[in-house]
């Protein structure tokens, strides 16, 4: 019997990964003021876990953040940025 339930917990926490997806989203990043905001930007978004890229224009006040959504997701980049100075919100 324990057998058979490890084997139906493996099944389990594996097929939750097949619901993972990957999503891009970008953030709208006002507060940037000079062309290195950018560099603390990404740092702060790299450093969320399921971040798998983030590219940051200062030119556009924005960042498009790649991410798995079983991992993290936009209240967290949002989280990440606000905490290192700099207040985003979800582009519309």
């Amino acid at each position: 019997m324990k057998k058979l339930t490890a084997v139906i917990a493996m099944a389990a926490v594996f097929s939750m990964s097949a619901f993972a997806a990957t999503k891009t989203v970008t953030l709208s990043v006002a507060s940037m003021t000079c062309a290195a905001c950018p560099i603390t930007v990404k740092k702060a978004l790299i450093k969320v876990e399921g971040v798998e890229s983030a590219e940051v224009s200062y030119e556009k006040k924005e960042a498009v953040v790649t991410y798995d959504d079983a991992k993290t997701n936009v209240e967290a980049l949002t989280k990440a940025t606000e905490g290192a100075g700099y207040p985003s919100e979800l582009k519309k």
